[in-house]
């Protein structure tokens, strides 16, 4: 046999094996959760976290993938919040603001497994950024954990009592005084701020939006305060000083009137009353 014949028949009998091996269906590919064990992993980039020193090149990548790791967690944690008026990107960029706050203070050494330590911290967030930012008016931190337990009083007392709860009813369960009942009610007004451009409510029976119901302002209500402040010092004056100026200044008459009925000339009454003047401007800039 020839070595040309010989390598025909090795061959004829290895081609058909590379063929079944290049043809045959590839392997079935692991599934995630076998392929990539978080917890696992999380675990063991913590132990290097915490082997290494602050001041380490490597610790910024390590916290990194840390935080890209359990980003999850915050979508988790943030889900609960989709009702609200808030974008999801924005609750979910302040539940990683709460990841990182967790990452920085985990112990690893304590037992404890990290996403039941940081969901609190992550949760708690987001709660603060809905107590800081979603309240129209601000209002003190005291009213808003008031009206909470308010509302949660309230729900409480309304299925036992098959009612409304009164202030004094609330105030008991709370214990707190009625005084601070009815401020934590009102506060919930400050949660929303209604447009002025909105509807009248149809039980109202009105018509036209808010700002069209809305009262004018008073210009008079800027001399409240001066008259309140000139009544002491008018009383004070002798009678025809103080009929004077009742007469000019209240009855709008001219000085000449004024001399016909108190029964002096024009030249006396304009002489009294810049006298009268005088004394009324200084008592109210001595006040």
């Amino acid at each position: 046999m020839s070595a040309e014949q010989g390598s025909s028949k090795v061959l004829t009998k290895e081609v058909p094996a590379v063929l079944d091996q290049v043809t045959a269906p590839p392997p079935p590919l692991v599934s995630q959760p076998e392929a990539i064990d978080t917890r696992t992993l999380s675990r063991s980039l913590f132990l290097r976290l915490a082997a290494l020193e602050k001041d380490s090149p490597d610790r910024t990548y390590v916290r990194d993938t840390l935080i890209e790791l359990n980003l999850p967690l915050v979508r988790y944690a943030a889900a609960r919040f989709r009702s609200r008026n808030e974008p999801m990107e924005d609750i979910v960029q302040v539940g990683t603001i709460g990841l990182i706050k967790a990452i920085d203070r985990f112990d690893c050494e304590r037992g404890v497994e990290f996403p039941t330590f940081a969901m609190p911290t992550v949760v708690g967030e987001i709660k603060r950024f809905f107590r800081d930012t979603s309240w129209s008016v601000r209002v003190p931190r005291r009213l808003q954990e008031l009206r909470l337990a308010l509302t949660k009083a309230s729900d409480d007392l309304a299925q036992k009592l098959d009612r409304s709860p009164t202030v004094p009813e609330l105030a008991a369960v709370l214990g707190v005084s009625e005084e601070d009942v009815v401020d934590g009610l009102a506060v919930g007004n400050a949660y929303t701020a209604s447009s002025l451009d909105s509807p009248s409510p149809e039980d109202d029976g009105g018509e036209g939006s808010l700002a069209d119901r809305l009262g004018y302002e008073d210009m008079a209500l800027e001399g409240v305060e001066y008259r309140e402040s000139l009544k002491p010092l008018l009383a004070k004056l002798p009678p025809r000083e103080r009929q004077i100026i009742m007469l000019r200044f209240f009855a709008n008459m001219t000085q000449s009137q004024i001399g016909e009925e108190v029964g002096i000339s024009q030249m006396h009454v304009s002489r009294l009353l810049t006298r009268t003047l005088s004394q009324l401007r200084e008592g109210l800039i001595a006040d």
